[in-house]
């Protein structure tokens, strides 16, 4: 397993198993659902040990901490060693707020129609 000081935040991304591919970490990257300390990083922004990653996308959101630096894609029990995981933890279905959903096509909602959605929120 290579393991350097400094690596690009696309690769190590990719390499420790957060992104499928490459090409979405940087995609990622560029689109802004990536941050390193607080900043927008772009795929080439240099990651070292102590950096704090925050991975937006999907459903849930990954807040991580550098531990080890690599840029080879690494097996998931070595790459669960490459970072210290403080992502919130996730939100069971049953918590999960009911929005309400109409049928594709069919137009906007009446009156009637937004007063049952609002009583729905609890509006």
């Amino acid at each position: 397993m290579p393991e350097v000081t400094r690596a690009r935040v696309d690769a190590w991304t990719w390499a420790v198993r957060l992104f499928p591919t490459r090409s979405a970490a940087a995609a990622a990257c560029k689109a802004g659902h990536v941050r390193v300390n607080g900043d927008r990083a772009k795929p080439a922004t240099m990651v070292v040990p102590g950096d704090e990653i925050v991975v937006r996308g999907g459903e849930r959101e990954r807040i991580v901490i550098v531990q080890r630096t690599v840029i080879k894609r690494v097996g998931a029990p070595v790459a669960v060693t490459c970072y210290l995981d403080r992502s919130p933890a996730v939100v069971p279905k049953e918590q999960k707020v009911v929005m309400a959903e109409r049928d594709r096509g069919a137009g906007r909602p009446t009156k009637r129609d937004r007063r049952l959605i609002e009583r729905l929120r609890g509006h």
